[in-house]
């Protein structure tokens, strides 16, 4: 554990997370981006610790659904059906280089000049 991690919490598992998953956690699995899941000895509870940024759509379908209590059986153990129409799982975009921009936006690498706009201009 990181001294960082001690004082702050954006930097993964604070010290109070830390102990209460070494006292009372158990192991269930991980994903594809290396994010530990854990349950207590009586799944009551589950919880997730986030490799690297703590961002909630970094955890698939699969685990979401076993970490709201929706699947008993955690994605590890079983595979679930997934639907010929479903997308793969994608983390979220927003705020980055891949964020969606529409046509014209200032944000793309070269925006394309409009002609349906023309600026006003005082008399």
């Amino acid at each position: 554990m990181r001294l960082l991690s001690l004082l702050t919490w954006w930097h993964g598992e604070t010290l109070g997370t830390w102990l209460f998953t070494r006292r009372k956690g158990v192991k269930v699995g991980e994903d594809d981006q290396g994010n530990v899941f854990y349950r207590d000895r009586d799944d009551k509870r589950r919880w997730v610790i986030f490799n690297g940024e703590p961002e909630g759509s970094r955890v698939s379908p699969d685990w979401h659904g076993w970490l709201h209590h929706t699947f008993d059986e955690c994605p590890g153990t079983t595979a679930l059906t997934h639907k010929t129409w479903e997308k793969p799982h994608e983390v979220n975009p927003t705020g980055s280089a891949l964020a969606y921009a529409p046509a014209g936006s200032m944000r793309q690498a070269q925006p394309t000049e409009r002609r349906d706009y023309e600026a006003w201009q005082p008399e």
